[in-house]
């Protein structure tokens, strides 16, 4: 949540701070604002709303200073206005802050502040921090900033210009991503890869604790502590055309169309066919213990939570191993009991997510091995769990999750296959999934040649107030994801159940109004799931139904039918979902809502 950018090098930094904004805004769309150092003085810029507000405050400007920060935001304190836009400002407007997160003791060191003559003007927990700042500054600004951040609880990523020392950014981390990219004669500070990626590949990772002072020749790492830290400089895994549109109207269209491919990078080079095995380097030390396993728990957010479900039927189902998937925001909390050969898996696309990291660290405090499936490589959790998986699915701009999805559900069975044939699973058996895995790209390309059809059915069906999707076994995640999809970039109300649990309560919405979603494949429970459909249709409710190619029977039924062809059970998840993502972003487009970008959503969920 949030965007951060700061620049310091020998080129005017304001376009640079624009375009790393601008390939941050997925991240947070309510304001934004830049700060700017020049000739002695402290620019600030800031305008409510998206990018394209605050450049239109600039146009008509002269502003050529070479070391700056920007920042774009998802609110969480004061609503978004000009006023609680970033950056914030001390008394003097000597020292500018931005920062992602949540100062929890705002409350009682603003109180102090104002006690010692602070004058502050917004109701932002930011500003407390450039004023804290103010307060211990006595010519050196990395000791002030350390100062101020002992005295602060909550989680941060800042960045800090002051017009005292107009050759640096100061930048800090706890909970929240900050990365440095590394250039010639400047560098940058960021919270994004993509922000940076058009001026250099090369970037450090500052952990929690950690700070770093950038100027043009150097990035000095340091703990809060003020202990000197070597740093790995690694090189940004993707390319700068995977973060643009590529000719589609948006990044979630782009992204769906994307899975063929992405599903096919989440398999490549791990796959050994002769042997009806997956090879995970990433895990390949602890297969042998999660096999064993007493227990694993699956720790998720949102759409990753889905995936993890669907991981438990197939870690239940093929490897015989207990699963219990928890949302991450209850774990932390609930003193889950973890007792010896306990695996924790976090499942988040950034890597970032903080109550998935506060359960991967809640998890390691009780003694479990903590494993991450990610899609960020060099991402927080992927580093600091003991092992893991990346999906390989690229970056992922569409606040609305998609491909990251898929490409998660197939590391899962990969995971599965790894295991079982470990444990019961024979080697014929683990061909026989492995051909069928490799058959998922191209009949993801098949599902997505029902777009046109899917377009007709999101006309007729735009204007309902409320949605409900149903399903049964691996399909009863789809339903909660095609659910999601909805209320996300469509603002209608939709809700998924277990087909069966609909007779228990949400039956009695069932109208004419009430259009309902089935994922109706052939699978153990398909004659359950037509009985469903009738006490639907019994109901006046518009049924649409996801059936398998060959299923003529489900058109007696159904009002709509849209076909996806056959697979094994695992991995009809992958298939069935991608009718429901274009239903949900094609009835966003026809209602004209901001797909990519939708209201008080971000895509990295980096605060409580």
């Amino acid at each position: 949540m949030c965007g951060i950018i700061g620049y310091v090098g020998d080129r005017p930094a304001l376009p640079i701070l624009i375009e790393g904004l601008k390939r941050m805004e997925y991240r947070g769309y309510d304001s934004a604002g830049v700060a700017l150092l020049e000739d002695g003085r402290m620019k600030v810029v800031k305008r409510a709303g998206k990018i394209r507000e605050l450049e239109l405050k600039l146009s008509g400007m002269s502003l050529s200073g070479t070391v700056g920060i920007g920042h774009t935001r998802w609110a969480t304190h004061g609503e978004p206005n000009e006023t609680n836009a970033h950056p914030h400002w001390d008394c003097g407007g000597e020292i500018a802050v931005i920062h992602n997160g949540i100062i929890e003791n705002y409350v009682s060191l603003k109180e102090e502040l104002v006690k010692k003559g602070h004058s502050l003007r917004t109701e932002t927990d930011t500003e407390i921090l450039a004023h804290l700042i103010e307060e211990f500054y006595e010519g050196d600004l990395e000791q002030a900033v350390r100062y101020a951040l002992q005295e602060v609880e909550g989680t941060y990523g800042i960045a800090v210009l002051c017009r005292k020392e107009p050759d640096r950014i100061l930048a800090a981390r706890m909970g929240s991503p900050l990365i440095v990219g590394r250039g010639k004669g400047e560098n940058f500070v960021a919270s994004d890869a993509a922000a940076v990626i058009g001026h250099t590949r090369n970037v450090t990772y500052l952990d929690d604790g950690e700070m770093v002072t950038i100027t043009r020749g150097e990035a000095i790492h340091k703990t809060l502590a003020n202990e000197r830290i070597p740093k790995k400089v690694e090189e940004i895994g993707f390319d700068i055309e995977q973060i643009e549109k590529g000719g589609y109207s948006h990044f979630m269209l782009k992204e769906i169309f994307e899975q063929p491919r992405t599903v096919a990078d989440a398999m490549r080079g791990r796959l050994l066919e002769e042997e009806g095995i997956a090879r995970l380097g990433g895990v390949r030390d602890y297969i042998q213990r999660l096999s064993q396993a007493r227990k694993i728990f699956i720790t998720a957010c949102g759409t990753s939570w889905h995936a993890g479900l669907i991981g438990e039927y197939m870690l239940e189902e093929y490897a015989r191993i207990p699963v219990e998937v928890e949302y991450a925001s209850e774990f932390r909390y609930r003193n889950p009991v973890i007792r010896d050969n306990t695996f924790v898996i976090a499942i988040s696309q950034s890597g970032e997510t903080i109550d998935t990291l506060a359960a991967v660290r809640e998890g390691k405090r009780k003694g479990a091995t903590t494993l991450g499936i990610c899609n960020v490589v060099g991402s927080t959790i992927a580093r600091e769990t003991d092992g893991g998986v990346y999906i390989h699915a690229g970056p992922e701009i569409g606040v609305a999750s998609t491909k990251a999805f898929t490409a998660q559900v197939t590391a899962l069975a990969l995971l599965t296959m790894a295991l079982a044939r470990q444990a019961e699973m024979g080697s014929s058996t683990g061909r026989f999934i492995i051909n069928a895995l490799k058959s998922l790209p191209s009949q993801v390309e098949k599902v997505l040649r029902t777009d046109d059809q899917i377009l007709e059915i999101a006309s007729e069906f735009k204007d309902m107030k409320n949605f409900l999707y149903l399903g049964r076994g691996y399909n009863f995640p789809v339903a909660l994801e095609g659910a999601l999809k909805l209320k996300e970039i469509s603002y209608i109300h939709a809700e998924g159940y277990p087909a069966a649990e609909m007779k228990h309560g949400p039956i009695a919405l069932i109208d004419e109004n009430m259009p309902v979603v089935f994922i109706a494949t052939q699978d153990g429970t398909y004659d359950k799931v037509m009985s469903n459909i009738e006490e639907v249709r019994a109901r006046r409710g518009r049924v649409i139904a996801i059936a398998n190619e060959g299923d003529v029977e489900i058109r007696k039924k159904a009002e709509h039918v849209i076909y996806i062809p056959k697979t094994l059970n695992l991995l009809m998840p992958i298939l069935a979902v991608i009718p429901l993502q274009l239903l949900a972003y094609h009835i966003a487009v026809l209602k004209e809502l901001d797909v990519d970008q939708p209201r008080n959503l971000a895509k990295s969920v980096t605060v409580e």
